[in-house]
């Protein structure tokens, strides 16, 4: 078996000092060499482990017949943005993970394993240059449908196009000024550029989808606003947008960030532009990022950036309450994280921040060891007593999940919540506790992956496919 073929990158000492995208796209020989080391297994289980279902095995033979066309199309058929999905998913912990490739019980996907989701990014370019067109199923007996869609990131957007491109009439309301959601405001540029995600947004207002932006549904209309427009079917893609806290002494000081304010300014609103952009956010010559998940990696990650275009020396800590291991973020992005210098503390936990004159200055730590698992399945992290420790800090960014958004929810208490704040659904049609609505993304389930949300949207289409056609 030939060694793994993987894209070029930016060097880490570059890259750090702008928000270009770190990982090159494959060259046609890179992308030919990758795809002829696929086995093309009678059966094959990287597709099972894809949460859309797209056909792996396929679309890699046909690269290897030099069928870019064919390839993009095949991945179309179950994946609306291979060009994001392609930089943002996951795929160590899903299709490489099922590869064959990859050895059982293994955690991630082994080294050997096939690079899928490069594959994918390099059909999904190849796709947007050459301006290849996905068929429009329409059904004339649709056309009259009217569907509303709050909210327009991944779930959002994907099931606007599932329904657009059956001849249904889609409205998309997003709360924000520009559309993509967690897309825009939360995944910097050297992960997704701002031009992949226009290009996808774009071709979905090719379908036909009219994309209102500026709307906070829950405070302009209500659900049954939108059943008196003529709306037949509303999806709710709200996202998990209300940043969680520790709870700890000091987080009100200036400089102490939630990571979703702080990715917002900077992605969303082009603080790193600044003054070219008037949004300023301060960054201190010593950071700290508490979380272990891929916002975590992501606030660090623009953190250093931001020093370096400062002109500070980068220091930025991200500081984990377990070990390595159990750390949720992507295994490339710890990766990419550490080359540029981040440093990691784990088994530590803030317990305080102090300052003055309303400034923070340090974080109060403590030690931890791990102690049984947890309902995620991972070992608790216990303080050790007596373990407190400083570490200096001019800033600290909180990246310790999201809740959704109670915005809608308070004005339609019809609908059915779990303990956290989450609508709950009929897991074989996504439909909420009100008939004709339904839910997917973030706002079921808590906070999951790009292409996890995409997979709940499409199954939320097919339900309101059905449900139109009654």
């Amino acid at each position: 078996m030939k060694e793994t073929i993987h894209p070029q990158e930016i060097a880490p000492q570059q890259r750090i000092k702008d928000f270009n995208e770190v990982v090159g796209l494959y060259t046609e020989e890179e992308a030919l060499a990758e795809a002829a080391r696929c086995l093309q297994c009678k059966n094959p289980t990287c597709s099972e482990g894809c949460p859309v279902g797209i056909d792996i095995k396929k679309f890699i033979f046909q690269i290897t017949r030099k069928e870019y066309a064919q390839a993009y199309l095949t991945i179309r058929q179950k994946n609306n943005f291979p060009s994001i999905c392609g930089r943002v998913c996951p795929a160590e912990y899903q299709c490489r993970r099922a590869c064959v490739l990859t050895k059982k019980g293994e955690p991630f996907a082994s080294k050997n394993a096939i690079n899928i989701h490069f594959l994918e990014r390099f059909l999904g370019d190849y796709g947007i240059k050459n301006t290849i067109d996905v068929p429009i199923r329409q059904q004339e007996h649709l056309k009259r449908c009217k569907v509303a869609v709050v909210g327009s990131g991944p779930a959002g957007l994907c099931c606007a196009g599932e329904l657009a491109r059956q001849g249904v009439q889609v409205t998309v309301f997003e709360s924000l000024h520009r559309a993509g959601g967690v897309l825009c405001y939360g995944i910097p540029p050297f992960r997704l550029p701002v031009d992949i995600l226009d290009v996808e947004i774009e071709y979905i207002k090719k379908l036909g989808v009219e994309i209102i932006t500026d709307s906070i549904i829950g405070q302009i209309k209500t659900i049954p606003d939108l059943w008196d427009e003529g709306y037949s079917a509303i999806f709710l893609g709200l996202g998990a947008g209300v940043p969680t806290f520790l709870g700890i002494p000091g987080e009100n000081l200036c400089n102490v960030y939630s990571a979703n304010e702080f990715l917002t300014r900077v992605n969303l609103m082009n603080a790193y532009k600044f003054p070219h952009y008037a949004t300023p956010v301060n960054i201190g010559k010593q950071m700290v990022v508490i979380g272990g998940g891929n916002t975590a990696m992501d606030a660090a990650r623009v953190a250093l950036r931001l020093q370096s275009i400062a002109g500070y020396a980068p220091s930025v800590k991200i500081l984990y309450r377990r070990t390595e291991i159990e750390m949720p973020a992507r295994r490339l992005e710890i990766h990419h994280a550490r080359e540029e210098g981040i440093q990691f503390e784990f088994l530590t936990q803030p317990v305080a921040f102090k300052g003055s004159q309303g400034y923070i200055e340090k974080a109060i730590c403590q030690r931890c060891e791990l102690g049984v698992p947890d309902s995620s399945g991972r070992r608790r992290p216990l303080a050790i007593a007596g373990s407190e420790f400083e570490i200096p800090c001019e800033g600290a960014i909180l990246a310790v999940g999201l809740k959704a958004n109670q915005v809608l929810l308070r004005v339609t208490p019809e609908l059915s919540t779990d303990t956290h704040g989450d609508i709950t659904v009929d897991p074989d049609s996504m439909q909420t506790s009100i008939p004709g609505v339904y839910a997917g993304g973030d706002i079921v389930g808590g906070e999951g992956t790009v292409i996890e949300a995409m997979g709940m949207a499409k199954k939320a289409a097919r339900a309101i496919l059905e449900y139109l056609k009654k």
